[in-house]
């Protein structure tokens, strides 16, 4: 278990902290060619990184893979242990290893908005989804450029909150790229033209699924060390929690939503109806670990989004948009579209590149060029759409996408301190849960 964290008001100097972290064996896949190479480039762009587990550190070596001259200065999370392991893996690569400056380490739940003061111009959100609004909100406000992780929030009002901040870095020409990967995936995106194109004639309906094992299984109560209040406590177990994680369908199968809402040019559904429970006890939380969507489009175009998280079961992430005229298969082998006899139409024919990194590529070559690349509305609508399945689930209601937009339920507690005491509310029961 990590250190107990110090207050948020705590900071680490560069020089206390190279004391306390070593370096490691580690192997960190190269950037994807031709978008920062033969760029002639004088200044250094100085990174911060809030949120330093797995996602994070895995954000940090890609900005750091993505420009030669990017430098990780700051990072946040709410205790110092989880930042030496983040740097021990960063500076572990002869790639970038003296790079990894962290000339300041923050810790607390405030800890983000001093690494946003600490003279960065990029940040990296990547601490829990219910946060991610505030962050965002913030880094906009003090003109940074931004990677943000999908999703942007567990409840609609971070939702809209993020949906103000996204305009208003359009206006600002700040580079903001999100972390719908598949949107930077170049067999995707061939496969989704010829569906733009064409290629499968008018759409009918969309099978969409994300069957997978449990990402962050809770631990018992009685791994909870003595006098962690309830908030540390559900933050180091974000994924089990609504407020922290949104649940499974919005913080994994929203990719699924994303390609969903990507085919149907980000236009929204007209309504959504949902089941899902959960069939495999667990020592706390209060997330499902199944749900079935079920989304109305105009012109009657129906789209099923399924999730699963369980171990032991059959394991699939896979798309099947039919038409009149065929199918785009996604997920098994190379995107490729089959005629209704079951002839192959169209199939991916080139190299995959590492979506991932292509993200960070995109992002910090816009920078360097003057033309920062903003991913628009996509961050807020794929999360909205994945939030109100979660929403018609939990209440067994018939939901529209404007009750969704417009619902003014938040999930965050008050007060949002490491040591306050937090309930979570029960798992939610269909006909009684009100949304």
């Amino acid at each position: 278990m990590a250190t107990t964290p110090k207050s948020s008001a705590n900071t680490m100097e560069r020089r206390d902290f190279i004391k306390k972290t070593g370096t490691a064996a580690g192997v960190i896949a190269a950037g994807f060619p031709g978008i920062i190479s033969g760029q002639t480039v004088t200044n250094a762009l100085k990174v911060g990184l809030v949120g330093c587990g797995g996602r994070g550190s895995g954000a940090a070596a890609q900005a750091l893979n993505a420009d030669p001259n990017t430098e990780l200065t700051a990072v946040a999370d709410i205790d110092e242990a989880i930042v030496e392991r983040a740097a021990t893996r960063l500076r572990g690569s002869e790639r970038f290893g003296a790079r990894v400056k962290i000339d300041h380490a923050f810790f607390g739940i405030d800890a983000y908005d001093k690494v946003i003061n600490s003279g960065v111009d990029v940040l990296l959100l990547a601490a829990p989804p219910g946060f991610r609004p505030q962050h965002l909100t913030a880094a906009v406000n003090a003109n940074k450029h931004v990677f943000a992780e999908k999703p942007c929030a567990t409840d609609s009002p971070g939702v809209r909150e993020v949906m103000a901040a996204l305009k208003l870095a359009q206006t600002k020409n700040l580079a903001l790229v999100s972390g719908f990967c598949w949107r930077y995936n170049n067999m995707v995106q061939e496969a989704i033209a010829q569906v733009h194109n064409g290629a499968i004639g008018r759409l009918v309906s969309h099978y969409s699924t994300y069957y997978t094992n449990p990402v962050k299984p809770m631990p018992p109560e009685s791994e909870r060390p003595a006098g962690m209040g309830d908030i540390e406590w559900q933050i180091r177990n974000w994924y089990n929690f609504t407020w922290l994680s949104g649940d499974s369908l919005v913080e994994q199968a929203v990719h699924n939503a994303d390609k969903i809402m990507w085919i149907m040019k980000d236009q929204p559904p007209i309504s959504v109806v949902a089941v899902g429970g959960r069939a495999v006890p667990a020592n706390g939380g209060n997330i499902y670990d199944h749900f079935e969507a079920n989304y109305l489009f105009p012109n009657g175009y129906r789209v099923f989004l399924a999730n699963r998280q369980m171990t032991g079961t059959y394991n699939a992430t896979h798309d099947y948009v039919m038409g009149t005229e065929g199918t785009l298969l996604l997920g098994s082998g190379r995107p490729r579209i089959e005629t209704p006899d079951g002839q192959v139409k169209w199939q991916f024919e080139g190299e995959e590149y590492d979506m991932y990194q292509r993200e960070h590529d995109v992002l910090f070559g816009s920078i360097r060029s003057g033309k920062p690349k903003n991913d628009d509305m996509n961050l807020a609508t794929s999360t909205l759409l994945a939030l109100m399945g979660r929403d018609a689930a939990y209440s067994g209601q018939q939901l529209t996408w404007e009750q969704s937009l417009n619902s003014e339920v938040s999930l965050l507690p008050q007060p949002l301190e490491l040591n306050a005491r937090h309930e979570a509310p029960g798992l939610p029961i269909p006909g009684r849960t009100k949304v």
